[in-house]
């Protein structure tokens, strides 16, 4: 068994300020995916305790509520310096369960802090206006309130940030929540909920319960007490809590699967574009919604670009994250394993050629070589089903009209990025692409201060930014006559 600090060696939910063991029927097991050790396990959440929770929330709700939005940004930019100080510790637990090498765990951990502080500092600032009355005995004030209890759900690929970025908004709003990680990875949430009892948040306003994701997901989600769904994950899955919502039409935020498009125009710089695609391709093993996947090239720059990034893929040190010389770990789990070689076997079947990787690394854990495959036809999985993996999927084009024809045929719309040198090119591209964010000549397209988001079956809603906040509030119209 893999040795982590004594309070994580057995998960524990966090109920009314309280930390307690699961006594549901549903027992997980916690893997090390780099080795295949076992981390811990648990049971899930009862309907008990899931009751409790939202008791928990909903009685601790306004008060919160009514605390001062400085005094909530205080405890926030607490928790954060907490977490700053327990950086090399949850930074190895995070490691440990999900399996990304330490260098992006401690990264993952400094975006997290950084929006608790963000957030700390936008709390005061959810604006409301005054409209000008049409009578002279009359008065018309809009505010912008807490929306109540949120539900929350993450996904396992970013341990840190998914839970953080939407307990931050939450409390920053003024709402309490009830946090479920996933199942894979729930030792990371518990160190957030943990700072942020230990920064001074009152009982109630954050809880966190995990196990059996189907029960659990559809009793939160039924209860009168919450009144927000925010939800990170799959665009399936992300389908299914949207109609349970719509049952009690409950405001949500959906941040779904991607397919993002990479376009590399001919005067693209070639080798900036290579380094910066390549090194987020392969970052969390490819493992990253906004990940580059549909990497087309223009047919006279291919296989430069084929040739380039196929080096950069054999550089690549793949291990177990906890090495310091690891630069790229391994899939979350044996499916997910499976599920790659799926995608490569299908593209390979209809005749794709692979330039390197295109394996299973034979050793433990739930490794995948780092993968440039070219020469797909259409119709192959990769180039249109998110294959989560650490596999670059390049293709050839001729004409910017046909690019943006191919980049936006499919139904995601989270990420994309373009390589040009030319600032016509640049500014027609951005404005082509059906994307909720787009990166020119760069891959670093996420900061607190942006919102994080996408369109068509990628989601809505978006978290960072002031839009993060405003995902959290309501607006009430008052009228006063005189």
């Amino acid at each position: 068994m893999t040795a982590l600090p004594a309070f994580y060696q057995t998960p524990k939910f966090l109920i009314n300020g309280e930390w307690q063991s699961g006594t549901g029927s549903v027992q997980t097991s916690l893997i090390n995916p780099a080795n295949g050790d076992l981390v811990g396990q648990y049971l899930s959440a009862s309907q008990s305790e899931l009751d409790a929770a939202l008791r928990a929330a909903g009685e601790a709700f306004p008060k919160w509520k009514a605390t001062a939005a400085a005094e909530r940004g205080k405890i926030l930019r607490r928790a954060a310096s907490i977490m700053r100080e327990r950086t090399e510790e949850i930074a190895t637990i995070l490691t440990t369960e999900q399996g990304k090498p330490l260098s992006e765990s401690r990264s993952e951990l400094v975006a997290t802090a950084e929006m608790f502080d963000w957030l700390a500092e936008e709390a005061p600032r959810a604006y409301g206006r005054i409209v000008p009355p049409r009578a002279a005995n009359l008065r018309q004030h809009v505010v912008r309130e807490a929306v109540g209890p949120a539900a929350m759900f993450c996904s396992w690929n970013f341990p840190a940030r998914n839970p953080g970025y939407k307990i931050a908004a939450a409390l920053a709003a003024g709402c309490s929540c009830i946090v479920k990680p996933a199942e894979e990875t729930p030792l990371t949430a518990m160190a957030i909920a943990l700072a942020l009892t230990d920064a001074g948040l009152p009982k109630g306003v954050v809880n966190l319960v995990y196990g059996d994701a189907a029960n659990l997901s559809a009793h939160l989600i039924a209860s009168p007490i919450i009144r927000k769904i925010s939800f990170t994950g799959s665009t399936q899955v992300g389908k299914l809590l949207s109609r349970l919502a719509a049952n009690t039409v409950k405001k949500m935020t959906l941040e779904l699967g991607g397919h993002a498009p990479v376009i590399v125009f001919e005067d693209a710089d070639i080798d900036l574009a290579v380094s910066l695609t390549g090194a987020a391709k392969f970052r969390n093993a490819g493992q990253v919604c906004i990940s580059p996947t549909r990497f087309f090239v223009h047919a006279a720059r291919a296989s430069e670009f084929i040739e380039k990034m196929s080096v950069l893929a054999e550089k690549q040190v793949v291990g177990d994250g906890i090495n310091p010389a690891t630069t790229m770990g391994p899939l979350i789990h044996a499916r997910r394993l499976a599920d790659v070689g799926t995608f490569v076997n299908d593209a390979l079947d209809r005749g794709a050629s692979v330039s390197t990787g295109g394996k299973r690394l034979e050793r433990a854990g739930f490794f995948y070589a780092p993968t440039v495959i070219s020469n797909l036809p259409r119709d192959s999985k990769l180039l249109n089903e998110e294959p989560f993996g650490p596999v670059a999927s390049i293709v050839s084009f001729d004409s910017f009209d046909e690019v943006v024809g191919r980049a936006n045929a499919l139904p995601f719309g989270l990420a994309a990025y373009a390589f040009t040198q030319s600032l016509k090119t640049a500014n027609d591209i951005a404005d082509s692409i059906e994307s909720g964010m787009v990166g020119v000549n760069t891959t670093r397209i996420s900061y607190s201060e942006t919102p994080f988001g996408g369109v068509k079956e990628s989601g809505y809603g978006s978290e960072g930014g002031i839009e993060g906040l405003d995902a959290y509030l309501v607006t009430k119209s008052v009228s006063y006559s005189l």
